[in-house]
């Protein structure tokens, strides 16, 4: 598989993330840790160097399931993982908290469930409005220079936000969400993130889901699935946004793509730059989502997927859109 280049740090064009090996999308008792981990080893086997994982995910649950999984391995992969949303002073998980003290105690945790010695890329997960990003960058700067994490990154942050943590400690990677229905990023964004050599990682590439072509109604989602509330999911919507699926699919037809494939390798093409996570704990899914590496888009076909009109909604709902640093 061909590399992405996230500041200086090199990492296989296709990710994996591992957030829904907590949960997010089912209930924890219908979780398979066993199949989990066949999936991040399938991943590593295809070529996958880069998996995304953080502490909030379960909470804790996802990076356990990860430091088991590369036992013997670590070599092969480079590891992300976020911290910022569980105070560990007392306010526990959900609680944001990127305090010094706090990003020191949090980083320990994370090395101790991951069974390693280094964290190739730690992330703020959001911005915290209490605490000045500088003192979470200089955090940040002293666990790198200890050796214990090699590379900062920011999720979510604004430009104001992304140049003033670059200028006390250099971000190797933004994360943040960037699909063919959410391309908010290409006004601002990814124009400041090249002027200042930093890298991205789109989180969400197939649309929570929905780019997959396999989602068709509300219906098809457990009543305790956060979609059913999520504004591109619910209503007209909803029913405005399967045209982009039913777009994506028809391309991928006339090239033997399945629609995720498809709308990963649109992304792909938006530079080497860039390196999508989609997350999965089926093997049969990463095998689909690794395979769009190959997938090719004629000049036309890419032009027809930029033409999209954009998703309908507001892409979280207004509780998580008031979390996000703009």
């Amino acid at each position: 598989m061909k590399n992405a280049h996230l500041g200086s740090l090199d990492v296989s064009r296709i990710g994996l993330g591992a957030m829904t090996m907590a949960g997010v999308y089912t209930s924890e008792g219908k979780l398979d840790n066993a199949e989990s981990i066949r999936t991040i080893h399938r991943a590593l086997e295809l070529g996958v160097t880069h998996i995304d994982t953080a502490e909030i995910y379960g909470p804790f649950l996802s990076e356990e399931i990860v430091g088991e999984a590369v036992k013997g391995r670590r070599d092969q992969v480079r590891i992300a993982t976020k911290f910022g949303l569980v105070a560990h002073a007392g306010g526990g998980p959900g609680v944001p908290d990127s305090s010094a003290a706090n990003v020191k105690a949090a980083v320990e945790g994370s090395l101790r469930r991951l069974g390693t010695d280094r964290i190739d890329l730690y992330y703020q997960h959001r911005v915290d409005r209490s605490t000045p990003i500088e003192e979470t960058a200089g955090a940040v700067a002293e666990l790198i220079k200890q050796g214990k994490v090699l590379h900062f990154g920011l999720s979510e942050a604004s430009p104001d936000t992304i140049r003033r943590a670059h200028a006390v400690q250099p971000v190797s990677a933004l994360q943040t969400e960037y699909s063919l229905w959410t391309r908010d990023v290409e006004a601002e964004i990814l124009p400041l993130l090249r002027e200042l050599g930093i890298g991205f990682v789109p989180y969400s590439p197939l649309g929570h889901g929905l780019l997959t072509g396999q989602i068709r109604s509300v219906d098809d989602f457990a009543d305790d699935d956060w979609r059913t509330t999520n504004p591109r999911f619910t209503g007209e919507n909803f029913q405005r946004n399967l045209a982009i699926v039913d777009e994506v699919k028809a391309i991928g037809a006339e090239i033997g793509a399945t629609p995720a494939q498809t709308a990963l390798a649109w992304l792909l093409t938006r530079g080497d730059d860039i390196a999508p996570i989609p997350g999965t704990r089926r093997v049969a899914r990463v095998e689909e989502n690794t395979a769009a590496d190959a997938v090719e888009l004629t000049d036309d076909q890419l032009k027809r997927l930029d033409a999209l009109e954009p998703a309908a909604g507001d892409r979280h709902d207004e509780a998580n859109m008031a979390a996000i640093d703009r």
